[in-house]
């Protein structure tokens, strides 16, 4: 779906006939991962039928288009053609007039016209065009067809996927609310001891964990819980700790029905009952804490594009006989609330403010809901106040013509398919636009190969997405597309001194 997080799935759901990929909630696609849980499932289409045979249907349609070197060299040589046919005949009429052996002043005029040829110019454009190739090399951008080197700088688009490039790829908790003392924190390192205490509650009641290889951090588990886990070992509370101080009695597993997670622990002499979950259920089987105020906070972080969690807690007098949710989440003590976000790669906001200065228009275009994505945008500053955020559908509703009176100002698409990827592309391109788009899935895969060009990730990226791209980045990070156009754009103006300096002499 484009999201950093697992899509839940549910066989009882109806979707409209219509729906975008990412809101058929009672399918699940060929070539997926099942993150948890078990069912059956009935297959509905097979091969090229499937949402994964239409991505490689219109790749096999879709052909990439010449660069804008490739056009300009052929129109040059069309033009210096017409030209030194019209010298030839010129100078050969002159030779006739001076009442010159016709034979002679034919091989004189022939041998001028092959001199005005700059027959060197395929060899120096390939040296010059090789020399970018290294250059870029050195700045984490592998071509994988020659021309593309110049094809970079002239792009003045650049078409980006949220989602590991422009973002983390990584659930990150950026904002904590304590019930006590009604008050709102920025989680860093050194939190107040209240907020620790609440994170600390938060790690206990989670089944994912985070480990460290040196300065590498692998995670392990649902992303949400992750971001927790880690959150609470940056304030000195490391998991396997915490669990060794504060042991697990007891659980009842997160369910998608109840939307909670209950652990039990015996935390200084005492038995408690940690609850985590979405705060709307949580809200309702609280008795202590000022829930109104809560909400208004969950509200506020929710706008803000951040996943919100609630935790409470609840004292046992003795250990359960049976452990369910009837005895374990009623009467709660409501804590507080957490709020992650798969956060901006803090490099990024320079390179988009770059892309504007040298005229070159960003655009984000992601499989994620529309209020994550404008958030992120704004944050980045690809989305100002005159810009437009469309989903997928809306776009569907939308006639060529529509879409290409609207384009310039749409700085945003969300929850789009392969195929919404492809129109964006081709509607900025009937604009006189050189397009790059970058993509990691297969899903990208038709996009990459209809773009002017097409920059697949290095890391996260597909096969099938490297295959159809022009470029691929090795660290995966949008700033690398900025100092690659910056140095396509030298090579271009080298490319042009060369010509003229060779059209020059030899026509000289």
């Amino acid at each position: 779906t484009g999201e950093s997080l697992p899509a839940e799935k549910d066989a009882q759901a109806h979707c409209p006939q219509n729906a975008p990929l990412g809101e058929r909630k009672n399918m699940v696609f060929a070539s997926t991962g099942v993150a948890s849980g078990a069912g059956v499932g009935v297959a509905v289409a097979t091969g090229m039928d499937t949402a994964m045979g239409k991505i490689a249907r219109m790749l096999q349609n879709e052909r990439a288009p010449q660069t804008p070197l490739q056009q300009k060299l052929k129109q040059t040589g069309k033009v210096l053609g017409v030209g030194v046919v019209l010298i030839c005949g010129v100078i050969f009429l002159l030779g006739l007039f001076q009442r010159m052996e016709p034979l002679e002043m034919f091989m004189i005029a022939i041998s001028l016209g092959v001199a005005a040829i700059p027959e060197g110019l395929p060899a120096i454009v390939t040296i010059v065009l090789s020399i970018g190739v290294q250059r870029m090399v050195k700045k984490n951008a592998i071509i994988r067809r020659l021309p593309a080197v110049e094809t970079l700088g002239g792009a003045s688009v650049i078409c980006s996927d949220k989602t590991g490039t422009l973002t983390q790829n990584r659930m990150t908790l950026v904002q904590a609310y304590l019930d006590e003392g009604r008050r709102t924190e920025t989680i860093g390192t050194q939190n107040s001891e209240e907020i620790r205490r609440l994170l600390m509650y938060g790690a206990l009641c989670c089944d994912g964990s985070v480990v460290f290889h040196g300065a590498e951090e692998k995670h392990i588990g649902d992303p949400t819980e992750t971001a927790i886990v880690l959150a609470a070992h940056k304030n000195g509370m490391p998991k396997d700790e915490l669990n060794r101080q504060y042991p697990r009695l007891g659980e009842i597993p997160f369910d998608s029905d109840r939307k909670l997670m209950t652990t039990i622990h015996r935390m200084d002499g005492r038995l408690v009952a940690i609850v985590k979950g979405a705060f709307d259920v949580m809200a309702s089987r609280c008795v202590a804490g000022d829930l109104e105020n809560a909400r208004r906070v969950n509200d506020a972080m929710s706008a803000g594009a951040l996943r919100v969690l609630a935790i409470g807690c609840k004292e046992l007098a003795e250990m359960p006989e049976e452990i369910s949710p009837e005895t374990l989440e009623q009467g709660l003590t409501f804590l507080g609330l957490v709020g992650m976000i798969d956060p901006p790669r803090p490099e990024v906001k320079e390179a988009v403010r770059i892309c504007r200065k040298a005229g070159i228009k960003p655009v984000m275009i992601t499989g994620d809901h529309v209020v994550t994505a404008s958030a992120i945008a704004r944050e980045l500053g690809m989305m100002t106040e005159k810009d437009t955020a469309v989903t997928g559908a809306q776009l569907d509703a939308m006639t060529d013509a529509e879409l290409d009176r609207q384009v310039e100002s749409i700085a945003v698409y969300a929850r789009v398919s392969p195929e919404n990827k492809i129109r964006i592309v081709k509607a900025w391109q009937r604009k006189g636009q050189i397009v790059s788009m970058t993509g990691d899935g297969v899903n990208d895969a038709p996009a990459l190969k209809a773009a002017d060009i097409g920059c697949a990730m290095g890391i996260t990226g597909t096969d099938v997405a490297k295959g159809a791209a022009d470029m691929t980045l090795t660290d995966d990070n949008f700033t690398t597309i900025v100092d690659a156009v910056r140095e396509g754009r030298g090579i271009y103006d080298n490319i042009k001194k060369v010509v003229g300096f060779l059209l020059g002499t030899n026509i000289g």
